[in-house]
């Protein structure tokens, strides 16, 4: 299908090349890409191509890009354009393996650039570069990506309502205000979101350091910070999970065996993608799994046999096809990289909405490899461990983190026992009928 796809644009541009328009062209470099795409556009219109490819989503969400024809194009004009030979800190995109420091990353996500180009005001961009630069060698690829983007849209916040702008040396209190006021009250996930200002707050203050722009480090003030909002800690049912495996198993059998060692160890997902090869050992006839945490240390904990099974089926599938990798779950066209999170949710969600896989209530499923793990936790606190055996299962520093589980736990047994439990009163509550005033007292307390 992508070679027809490739065919059918090589004809489009051909035919768009040999046009009259383009009569006493001699070559591609005669025109800048943002021309050529513009002229090609014009061409597909007159000549009844449409310009725009509808997209959907494994969300079921459906959005519009261009067409296969233009991007096509662009591809070409991408790959005629000549080296850039400058320092990579001096690109607007810069490829993360051409700097000079290592870079700190969580391996199932694969970040290969950062781009500076939607930072509209060039000076604002090289000062965020700099600042980013620094960054970098102090904190990990996430957290730098997520002070990019708050940077791109107070650009493009500035842009609009301060056009004259050039510099951060330029922002005042009055300025950062007005922003902060716009991106409480804009309808997107940004709005009160204290880590996008908290982001913020970091970028400007490097820049201020670098650049010795003293307003930059004084600009803030705690109350700027809003509360943070607590996301609904979700679990599912045992009868979703039911539902949920049974088309999990039917999936491709490393990504079922992934899925499934994952819920049974209770791990985030980073953890699952990245073990070892040799995590599996046996210790006093027990056996045992050894966690590489990605966020904090490795830790080591007793499995069952089962797993065990499963675990030792999915390295050897690996050894078999990929011979000997760092991860047990590989990408398949990187075999030294771990499988990417992105590309296994995307094939579930992808099989939720062939399959039409539905909710408790009636919705589609959401996938949260995340939610796994509540559930895991959520069962524990069932078989009423202590928080300390608990936290240890889960991979948890501390033990305040317990409490989440036990209250997901009370909270189901509220809601499955809420139907019995109000029959039960409307019961007594009607032999209670006769007593007059200390029956309304009664119902007054409850």
């Amino acid at each position: 299908r992508a070679l027809i796809q490739d065919r059918t644009a090589y004809n489009h541009i051909a035919k768009f090349l040999n046009s009259r328009i383009n009569r006493r062209i001699k070559s591609l470099g005669d025109r800048n890409p943002e021309k050529w795409i513009s002229l090609l556009k014009g061409w597909m219109l007159e000549q009844g191509i449409t310009i725009v490819k509808e997209k959907k989503s494994v969300y079921g969400t459906v959005s519009y890009g261009e067409a296969v024809t233009i991007l096509y194009f662009r591809n070409v004009l991408k790959f005629l354009e000549p080296e850039d030979l400058r320092d990579e800190i001096e690109k607007d995109v810069w490829e993360l393996k051409n700097l000079d420091i290592k870079i700190r990353s969580n391996p199932i996500y694969n970040v290969k650039t950062l781009d500076f180009r939607k930072i509209y005001q060039p000076g604002i961009r090289e000062e965020c570069k700099k600042a980013v630069y620094m960054n970098l060698q102090y904190e990990a690829i996430g957290t730098v990506q997520g002070e990019l983007t708050i940077m791109r849209i107070f650009s493009e916040y500035l842009q609009k309502e301060y056009s004259k702008i050039k510099s951060c040396s330029e922002i005042d209190r009055e300025v950062l205000e007005e922003f902060l006021i716009h991106l409480s009250t804009k309808d997107t996930s940004h709005s009160a979101n204290s880590s996008y200002v908290i982001s913020l707050r970091r970028q400007l203050e490097t820049i201020g350091k670098i650049y010795s722009y003293e307003r930059l480090e004084h600009l803030f003030i705690n109350t700027d910070i809003p509360p943070e909002v607590n996301a609904e800690f979700r679990v599912y049912s045992d009868d979703e999970m039911k539902r949920l495996n049974a088309e999990i198993t039917q999936m491709d059998v490393q990504i079922a065996r992934c899925l499934l060692i994952h819920q049974m160890l209770g791990t985030r997902i980073s953890d699952t993608l990245t073990l070892r090869p040799d995590c599996l050992t046996r210790e006093n006839g027990q056996d045992m799994i050894e966690i590489y945490q990605v966020k904090t240390k490795r830790y080591k904990k007793p499995i069952s046999k089962e797993l065990a099974k499963l675990l030792q089926s999915s390295i050897e599938y690996t050894q078999e096809k990929f011979g000997d990798t760092e991860y047990i779950f590989v990408n398949e066209k990187e075999p030294d990289r771990p499988m990417q999170y992105m590309a296994i949710k995307t094939k579930v969600m992808s099989m939720i909405q062939e399959k039409q896989l539905k909710d408790d209530h009636g919705e589609l499923f959401g996938f949260g490899t995340h939610m796994f793990r509540h559930y895991y936790g959520v069962k524990l606190t069932e078989m009423h461990l202590d928080d300390w055996t608990i936290a240890r299962l889960l991979g948890h520093k501390r033990l305040n983190n317990v409490q989440h589980y036990r209250k997901m736990s009370n909270q189901r047994m509220a809601d499955e026992t809420r139907e019995v439990r109000q029959r039960m009163s409307d019961i007594i509550y009607m032999s209670l009928a006769r007593w007059g005033e200390e029956y309304e007292q009664i119902r007054q307390d409850d």
